[in-house]
């Protein structure tokens, strides 16, 4: 799970390079004016013989000129090379590209956070201090229109607070991101559902842990390729429609808890604009019968 999570993060970030701005804005870090957000080579490897590789590296743009560089490094644990590694990639990037450079470390605990937020001593009159996002200072994505301007961050937000103790504020972070992941393009909605569904499987609290189990642990797998049936057009759209009434049950259990059969009955009947009503509701109905109200 640790080799898969570092993967998935690092590619949060490169489809959406501005995350990393953004994230570093909320942090309260004066970033410069720019235009646009480039991914370019992580390859940091001036010095030999190590070999300094970045896990991604963006560049801030206006104009034609790059105003600043941000290297995003995923950690998920401790790693006593980093405080000297990452300095040194730090100083690469600013000499190569004439800009200046800062570094942006992710990581999903807060014992790495703490850890890695520490300022590194470079010797008298040098320092260097990452700048770190984790649970405590990731935004909480509640709001769906929050949520649908930025995936990648909503999906992100699951992944930091999935093991929160606040079980209603989980459960609304899980609603907007899968509500919002199932309205982008195919291959990324497959990708990041099925994330969402694993990442709560594998760590979410017992509460959680619970009502995933419920469904059975295959059935995330299940509920990916029925959403997105491949096949005839008119198979893909049944196929597609029944999964999206799978989602909108499986987003009331998170909250509500078990579904009564006569209850899963009447969503399954429900129109389309019902539909959407109650799966924009989910994410703020206090009860139940109030997140279902549109089907009376």
């Amino acid at each position: 799970m640790s080799s898969y999570l570092h993967e998935l993060l690092i590619l949060l970030f490169r489809n959406r390079g501005r995350s990393a701005p953004e994230l570093l804005q909320r942090i309260d870090v004066e970033l410069p004016e720019y235009d646009e957000v480039r991914c370019e080579s992580s390859d940091l490897g001036n010095l030999r013989p190590a070999e300094y590789r970045a896990d991604l590296v963006l560049f801030l743009v206006r104009g034609s000129s790059k105003v600043l560089g941000i290297i995003v490094e995923v950690q998920l644990a401790c790693d006593d090379d980093k405080p000297y590694a990452w300095p040194a990639y730090v100083a690469n990037l600013r000499a190569r590209h004439r800009c200046p450079a800062c570094l942006l470390v992710v990581t999903t605990k807060e014992d790495v956070a703490r850890w890695a937020a520490r300022c590194i001593d470079l010797g008298p009159g040098a320092q260097c201090t990452p700048f770190v996002i984790g649970p405590s200072n990731t935004p909480s994505i509640t709001d769906l229109d929050d949520a649908n301007e930025n995936v990648e961050l909503a999906v992100l937000s699951v992944i930091e607070h999935a093991q929160s103790t606040d079980n209603e504020l989980t459960a609304r972070i899980v609603s907007s991101a899968i509500l919002a992941s199932a309205a982008i393009d195919d291959e990324r909605s497959r990708l990041y559902l099925d994330v969402i569904l694993l990442f709560l499987a594998e760590t979410a609290p017992q509460a959680l842990k619970a009502t995933m189990n419920r469904f059975g642990y295959e059935y995330k797998s299940d509920f990916a390729r029925r959403y997105f049936f491949e096949g005839k057009a008119e198979g893909k759209a049944e196929g597609k429609a029944e999964g999206r009434v799978d989602l909108i049950l499986r987003l009331l259990s998170l909250r509500f808890g078990p579904i009564a059969e006569i209850t899963q009955s009447r969503v399954r009947r429900a129109q389309d604009a019902q539909l959407d009503t109650v799966a924009e509701r989910v994410l703020t109905a206090q009860t139940l019968e109030e997140a279902l109200a549109p089907l009376s």
